[in-house]
């Protein structure tokens, strides 16, 4: 089990101000979880693969392909945008050192 001095320098190492009742709870926490690491210690993984997840998935994602707009569609779009340049809509640098 760990002592009070213990949960203390871990609290102040969190920059947690704990009562003394936390204190004690906390101790008798932290003991119980140092206690189930030692026994996962004693379990054989000598034949596991580690895994960084259970399953064995793969991200199924589409070609992010260009569209062609109808002209007359494109042409709405860019009347309702304040400010055009040509056929792109112009908008306010949001960089400070853009050369743009």
């Amino acid at each position: 089990m760990i002592d009070l001095k213990e949960v203390e320098h871990i609290a102040k190492l969190a920059r947690l101000n704990l009562t003394e009742k936390e204190k004690e709870k906390f101790q008798k926490e932290l003991s119980l979880i140092l206690d189930y690491i030692e026994k996962l210690k004693e379990v054989n993984i000598k034949d596991v693969k580690p895994t960084s997840h259970p399953f064995d998935i793969e991200n199924v994602t589409r070609r992010d392909l260009p569209k062609e707009l109808e002209e007359k569609t494109a042409k709405k779009l860019l009347d309702l945008a304040p400010f055009v340049k040509g056929a792109y809509v112009k908008v306010k640098k949001i960089l400070k050192n853009s050369n743009r």
